[in-house]
């Protein structure tokens, strides 16, 4: 005889749960035991690099995003083991970055991402179609500003000839802005943090816009004008590097952290002490406002520095020589041709100036100039630059 046990379904239900949950209780314990031992070896791996940052700068920085505040305290000249705790930093970096960039730069995201999605961009493609490089810019030839349309051009400082319009709270001293600089390093690199800025379509440069003022194709961007840089100073004998990458497209927030790792980058093994960021001036949407000086016969764009602290909280010791560079350079220009330069405007945020002794913005015309005048700018800026590096 034969004893049966009747199982009941709900019993059978029962137990397959409790079986589950045991399995369940397994795994998670497993998992956690797993990454406990993976953060372990990431510990003993980095260790250096965790001590090496201060957590109360990380708090403080991120804390700037939701109080709209930037006062971190940004340690960057430490050495850094750690692709954990940098990708952390930089992501905070940029966010900051971001803000400030979009904020001065009167483009609205919405505006600057309005791109062709049908356009194909090809990063390897060098600069095509360019004419030949412009003759090299004279001296003594009568000098006039021409602008249509002009805005008013505010200052609140004065050093010699040279006008700056200070936006941050520091008191400039004559100590501060006396040009007392020795220029040793005289290797050039010229980078596009937007490179896709462009002017109003002419004649001789008609291009199809990919956005706002904004082209891929870099015959005719801020690239072109760039290029035409370079060419200039080559030919007085400089060591330039002009490097075209792309950094606002396909998206344009977080230009000015993917513009820093290019640059970066290419100081490693090229070292320079003077380093350029050509822009467009994105002044709102006047595109009938177009800075021009008038050179002998030729029409210029006007240009204007843009220049870094480090008040907004970002580290950037240089920002000082910075500035003294800009107004050697422009103080040389109002000899030389008088009206090339519109006031220096010295912010409180960093723009990546701190890559650099001698690093700095320049706008080179605005929407309204065209590619032409933006190139006559670069002949006369590099007769300037020459002058002042001999």
């Amino acid at each position: 005889m034969f004893n049966v046990k009747v199982f009941k379904v709900k019993d059978l239900i029962k137990y397959f749960i409790i079986l589950l949950l045991i399995i369940l209780i397994i795994y998670i314990i497993s998992k956690v035991f797993i990454q406990n031992e993976e953060l372990k070896d990431i510990d003993k791996e980095n260790k250096k690099g965790f001590l090496d940052y201060n957590l109360t700068s990380c708090i403080e920085t991120t804390s700037t995003i939701v109080k709209d505040i930037n006062k971190p305290k940004e340690n960057e000249n430490k050495t850094n083991n750690s692709d954990f705790f940098e990708d952390v930093l930089k992501s905070q970096i940029s966010l900051i970055e971001d803000e400030k960039e979009n904020e001065n730069e009167n483009e609205t995201t919405s505006t600057a991402n309005v791109q062709d999605e049908n356009s194909k961009v090809n990063e390897d493609t060098p600069i095509e179609n360019k004419e030949e490089t412009l003759p090299l810019a004279t001296t003594g030839l009568n000098t006039e500003v021409v602008t249509d349309n002009p805005i008013t051009l505010n200052f609140n400082r004065e050093y010699g000839n040279v006008k700056i319009k200070n936006e941050t709270s520091y008191e400039l001293t004559d100590e501060m802005l006396n040009p007392d600089i020795d220029i040793s390093n005289k290797n050039i690199l010229l980078f596009h943090t937007h490179t896709c800025e462009s002017y109003t379509a002419s004649e001789k440069y008609n291009y199809e816009p990919t956005g706002n003022f904004r082209t891929t194709d870099l015959n005719f961007s801020v690239a072109r004008v760039g290029d035409e840089f370079t060419n200039q100073l080559k030919s007085y004998g400089y060591n330039v590097i002009h490097d075209t990458t792309y950094h606002d497209y396909p998206a344009y927030n977080g230009s000015y952290t993917r513009s820093l790792e290019t640059v970066s980058n290419i100081l490693k093994n090229n070292p320079t002490d003077i380093i350029f960021d050509v822009h467009r001036d994105a002044i709102g949407s006047r595109s009938d406002y177009a800075p021009c000086v008038k050179i002998g016969d030729d029409v210029a764009a006007q240009i204007m520095f843009v220049i870094g602290s480090n008040e907004g909280g970002l580290w950037h010791p240089n920002w000082n020589q910075n500035l003294k560079f800009a107004i050697k350079l422009q103080s040389k220009a109002e000899e030389m041709y008088p009206g090339l330069f519109k006031p220096i405007t010295l912010t409180k945020y960093r723009y990546n100036q701190h890559i650099g002794k001698y690093a700095s913005i320049i706008e080179v015309g605005a929407t309204g100039n065209t590619l032409e005048q933006c190139l006559n700018s670069m002949k006369y800026l590099s007769k300037v630059l020459d002058e002042i590096l001999k």
